[in-house]
């Protein structure tokens, strides 16, 4: 009787001891580079309901407008505008704003996109369904004063 004794390879098992270590290294790259856009409601909007809908594509290059209603949360801070406007008020980033105030923010906010975002600058309006149609049309007309070319209307997908 013959005995092979050869030494047969075999695959050497995988050293996951620095699995770890890589997956918190590329957790913490995310976690710099990354950031996360908040605003503070300071109103309060139920966007209408349509169908035939799309997503907005590349988000750092939207801005968002919200007008509805203040909310009940921030109760001292109710300007005479929102009277003028049968009570609906308009905010942008943090604050609360008139029409009168969107040229001085588009014109910041493309001061912080690069260049290619600029091409694609688009404002999404988040207003509540109840919103005046006057209301609508003079940031409208305020967003066409300060060259946005791209505007877009929220809402949600009618069930």
């Amino acid at each position: 009787m013959i005995i092979d004794n050869r030494n047969r390879r075999q695959m050497p098992q995988l050293n996951t001891a620095s699995l770890p270590d890589l997956i918190f290294t590329v957790l913490f790259f995310f976690m710099v580079v990354t950031h996360m856009r908040t605003v503070a409601l300071k109103v309060e909007f139920r966007v209408p309901q349509g169908t035939e809908l799309t997503r907005l594509t590349k988000k750092t290059a939207v801005s968002y407008v919200y007008i509805g209603r203040p909310a009940t949360t921030s109760g001292h801070n109710v300007k005479a505008s929102a009277d003028a406007n049968n009570g609906f008020q308009m905010q942008i980033n943090d604050r609360i704003a008139t029409a009168s105030d969107i040229a001085g923010f588009m014109a910041s906010e493309r001061k912080r996109m690069s260049e290619e975002d600029r091409s694609n600058q688009t404002v999404s309006v988040k207003a509540d369904r109840k919103t005046p149609m006057g209301m609508i049309t003079d940031v409208k007309m305020a967003l066409r004063k300060a060259r946005v070319q791209r505007i877009s209307y929220s809402a949600e997908q009618r069930k």
